[in-house]
């Protein structure tokens, strides 16, 4: 159990990476959120039955990081038991709340982009596709996605690395690799308050660099959980 919990976040933290890569070159994502809505449907209709299968992808690629969280607890719930918990739950409830935010791009951007896009649309239904894809687009990717999701992730990093400190389950450089982490990751919460306080200061940079240091956290869990032999201690 210790090894398979090990590949998959490895293979999930990897898998991850690749429809993400594909959005940039063919979606020119994330930076086209930044453009006006009409600018990013049309782009979206543009990219056709390909660019939903993408979206998908991007969505189910992080499953299995989900069981390989829900895999830990169990690995590890000897140890303790409420730590990992709670340490458990906020990391599943951040992948299940990106998983739905993703999912947007995949049963409902389509159809805004669709009625916006149409030849025969009028002004008003351009309008009305525009104003619902604001509206889905706060809901579903800044609130439930990025801030729920990323929030929680950023919770349940700090608490599986209080663990891995405290309990001596992992090399104790790993720990500090997810307190800075958290600390970076906790930064780029600032550009979502900006998307409806316009004068919240912004730091730059942070949730690509605090996403970067949570991958390779991620990545150094699942190899050390791989090549290491030792079991996790009990708690006493």
């Amino acid at each position: 159990m210790k090894k398979i919990t090990g590949i998959l976040f490895v293979v999930g933290a990897v898998v991850v990476n690749i429809p993400y890569a594909l959005l940039i070159s063919n979606f020119n994502y994330p930076d086209i959120l930044r453009e006006p809505a009409g600018v990013v449907l049309t782009k979206f209709a543009e990219g056709g039955s390909g660019l939903i299968y993408t979206w998908l992808f991007f969505a189910l690629a992080g499953l299995p990081l989900l069981f390989a969280t829900i895999m830990l607890g169990r690995l590890w719930r000897n140890t303790s038991n409420a730590l990992v918990s709670l340490a458990t739950t906020f990391g599943v409830i951040a992948l299940v709340a990106q998983l739905i935010g993703l999912l947007r791009w995949v049963f409902v951007v389509p159809i805004l982009a669709k009625n916006y896009v149409a030849s025969g649309a009028t002004e008003a239904m351009q309008t009305a596709s525009t104003v619902a894809f604001q509206t889905v687009n706060q809901f579903g990717g800044v609130l439930l996605g990025e801030y729920v999701g990323q929030l929680f992730s950023i919770i349940s990093m700090f608490l599986f690395s209080i663990l891995i400190y405290k309990k001596k389950l992992l090399k104790s450089w790993v720990a500090w690799l997810g307190f800075l982490a958290s600390a970076v990751y906790l930064l780029a919460q600032t550009e979502l308050f900006h998307t409806v306080i316009p004068t919240f200061p912004v730091v730059d940079m942070a949730g690509l660099v605090g996403s970067i240091l949570w991958i390779v956290w991620l990545i150094c869990i699942g190899v050390l959980l791989i090549v290491e032999k030792n079991e996790a201690p009990s708690d006493v």
